[in-house]
């Protein structure tokens, strides 16, 4: 199942510092058609921080995604949406793989482990607490 990376290139800053920059808002797993299903509605729903007084907006279908220009008091400013099949990416977690069972010779025989030796139970009072205090012996309390 191919994965769809949901692109925005949008314009930044505004007079002499105006620029477009790029950022992937999402990945989306299934078919082409889901990924612009769900690259629209983030298209109709995106607001971007200029112009910081809209006077008109229009969203465009482009082959491939979707256009929406903003016209504000003095500039307009636009957003591309795009939708493209992710082919690399060098960040990607690496999944997991299980190991793969190793046969056991048949003459192999499990160790024997020895038990644990225990310890008497250490007397308390009948609401639990110890009656000998776990400090009391200890030479590296002076």
């Amino acid at each position: 199942m191919p994965t769809w990376g949901l692109i925005v290139e949008m314009t930044v800053g505004t007079g002499d510092r105006k620029h477009v920059e790029a950022y992937v808002l999402t990945h989306v797993e299934g078919s082409r058609d889901e990924a612009l299903a769900e690259l629209e509605g983030r298209a109709r729903r995106f607001t971007p921080e200029h112009p910081r007084n809209p006077k008109r907006r229009r969203l465009f279908r482009a082959g491939d995604g979707f256009v929406l220009v903003i016209d504000g008091s003095w500039q307009s400013y636009s957003a591309r949406f795009t939708v493209a099949e992710l082919l690399d990416d060098t960040a990607a977690p690496v999944p997991k793989r299980e190991p793969e069972p190793q046969p056991e010779p048949a003459d192999a025989v499990p160790p024997r482990i020895p038990p644990m030796p225990t310890a008497p139970p250490e007397p308390r009072y009948p609401d639990g607490v110890p009656v000998k205090p776990a400090w009391l012996g200890r030479s590296d309390l002076s």
